[in-house]
């Protein structure tokens, strides 16, 4: 029998309740975002982690399958947001995530430009190569619609690639300013 279940300590239980919370929480946020519940879970349940983790330890706290463990494991090594680590004497694969906050952000910002903004920007640039020049009224409005699409995107675009690209301690100062 554990430690734990034998001294219960209340702000260990406390605490795990949280941390569960959010857990939990963090999953229904990565739907909103595009991203699958599990994949979020095991996201945030590596960021507040202070050890790395290994997937039999993710697969008890999330109760969840191997399969699906290891597929979402991998997805997120593939962002760039967790990596494996080796521990001196196991055998095991263990996880660990970015903890810097900014880093994350920029992971994210790259990976959602090469998947949802690039891909918007050609399929944009196609329908506008494709019904530029033609005569028909609702032809003429649907091209200038997606310039002006475009145009917005590509700004959106060029925006992110700055602020992904800069420092926190450069671009953060001169965000406040900006918005404020």
């Amino acid at each position: 029998m554990s430690d734990e279940a034998t001294n219960p300590n209340p702000d260990r239980a406390r605490f795990r309740a949280v941390r569960d919370e959010f857990v939990t929480q963090w999953g229904t946020l990565g739907g909103a975002w595009g991203i699958n519940r599990t994949m979020a879970q095991i996201h945030a349940l590596l960021m507040v982690s202070t050890e790395a983790l290994s997937t039999d330890e993710i697969m008890d706290e999330l109760q969840i399958s191997r399969g699906n463990a290891h597929g979402n494991i991998r997805d997120l090594i593939g962002w760039g947001l967790i990596r494996s680590v080796v521990k001196k004497g196991e055998r095991k694969e263990f996880f660990e995530a970015e903890k810097d906050v900014w880093k994350i952000f920029c992971t994210v910002v790259r990976e959602r430009k090469r998947r949802e903004i690039r891909p918007a920007i050609g399929l944009l640039r196609d329908c506008i190569d494709r019904t530029e020049g033609l005569d028909d009224s609702e032809a003429v409005a649907f091209t200038k619609q997606a310039k002006s699409l475009c145009e917005f995107v590509e700004m959106a675009d060029s925006v992110l690639s700055k602020v992904s690209k800069s420092e926190q301690s450069k671009i953060l100062p001169w965000l406040l300013k900006w918005m404020s």
